[in-house]
């Protein structure tokens, strides 16, 4: 029991002791408060704004952490796969798909009516160096790398033809100043690779929405940057059909300021805008903001402060940071769909690993046990105060 709901318990112990009719009635009004009730569910709170998404491993989808996968159930009516999708877990080798997972986390989502989110299709990570490479290790020629995007995206998005609703198609294309990423697909192919895949994702499936996805898109270069891409692909009349800000986030970036500036940069393009891998980093800072998977740290003394649980005044912290986001999100409702967490309580967050192995980190609503923390109850009450203003 979170701290948040072992105080309403002791109110209500206490009311109940009083017994006179009033003090029944104040009860109720407690714990009605606002018309959101303690059994509020996310997605109940925001099912006038945005659909609210979780990011799901294997644990989820094949149903063998039984308490995790009844918080998705309760309170998520979007998902995302962390990893069963991208390149290296469907298409390992030349020719060889592998489905088996994918479907699963496919049929999951169907069987619980939600919608369901492809991540990703085009990544400079986690996919296999053959694929930019020919029988010898030495690099492939451009008409080349056409042809195995093409065919790993029509295989990949055809199978799910109007099953997946939208698709991250190009993830992390740009630096932190805004440039393009020396990706492998940007030397071989060069800088229309973004627009081919996106044409090729459109051909395979021509219902489906299409995302650009990328962090740290708050900082002003580099959402400058893809500003500047996105009006070339719209001006190219290429299918892009809005933005994924990720949202990894820590105390101090983005501010409400650089959160709100760019949901309304990104908006203005016509885009819709989705938050797509949200959570807060609450220890110390070990690296630049961001989400380069390839930065590995070393665990130095005080780096894991909250080993052994978080402690209230954090628990604190972390529920306003939640709560003045949330308002934006809300404020912008009209222009953004979706805000998925990347993960689903504190025991499985890629946080724990990222970017010093080892570490106990508390970035989301859940904690490892699967009680809802404080930040939980903070976003439920911006949503009750939201509805109240209406």
């Amino acid at each position: 029991m979170s701290g948040y709901e072992f105080t309403r318990y002791l109110l209500s112990v206490t009311l109940l002791a009083m017994s006179p009719p009033k003090t029944i009635l104040i009860l109720w009004a407690v714990l009605l408060v606002g018309g959101v009730n303690a059994q509020t569910t996310l997605k109940e709170a925001f099912k006038d704004s945005f659909l609210i998404g979780a990011a799901l491993n294997r644990s989820h989808f094949y149903e063998s952490s039984a308490h995790e996968v009844e918080i998705i159930k309760r309170h998520f009516n979007s998902i995302s796969p962390e990893n069963v999708l991208k390149w290296e877990s469907v298409h390992p080798r030349h020719g060889t798909y592998d489905f088996a997972a994918a479907d699963r986390y496919v049929e999951f989502g169907e069987k619980n009516k939600m919608v369901i989110i492809g991540h990703t299709l085009v990544w400079h990570n986690q996919t296999p160096k053959e694929v930019f490479e020919d029988a010898r290790g030495n690099p492939v020629d451009r008409e080349t790398l056409l042809w195995r995007m093409r065919e790993h995206i029509r295989t990949v998005v055809g199978r799910y033809k109007g099953r997946i609703k939208g698709w991250d198609v190009v993830n992390e294309a740009l630096n932190e100043d805004g440039t393009l990423r020396r990706s492998k697909w940007l030397q071989i192919i060069g800088e229309d690779y973004i627009a081919k895949a996106f044409q090729f994702a459109r051909e395979a499936d021509p219902q489906a929405e299409l995302y650009y996805n990328d962090y740290s898109l708050e900082s002003e270069p580099k959402r400058k940057g893809a500003l500047n891409l996105l009006k070339q692909l719209k001006s190219q009349g290429i299918p892009v059909s809005g933005v994924g800000l990720q949202g990894h986030n820590n105390w101090e970036f983005p501010t409400v300021k650089q959160q709100e500036e760019t949901i309304k940069a990104f908006a203005s393009l016509g885009l819709r805008v989705m938050i797509t891998e949200l959570d807060i980093d609450v220890l110390p800072i070990a690296a630049a903001p961001g989400a380069d998977i390839n930065i590995k740290l070393e665990l130095k003394p005080g780096m894991n402060p909250y080993e052994k649980g978080l402690p209230e005044e954090i628990q604190q912290k972390l529920a306003k940071r939640y709560s003045d986001l949330f308002k934006i999100f809300l404020k912008y409702k009209d222009v953004i769909d979706r805000v998925t967490f990347w993960g689903v309580t504190d025991a499985g967050t890629w946080l724990n690993n990222y970017p010093v192995r080892g570490r106990t980190n508390h970035p989301l609503l859940f904690d490892r046990d699967g009680n809802k923390k404080p930040a939980f109850h903070a976003v439920i009450a911006v949503a009750r105060d939201t509805n109240a203003k209406r």
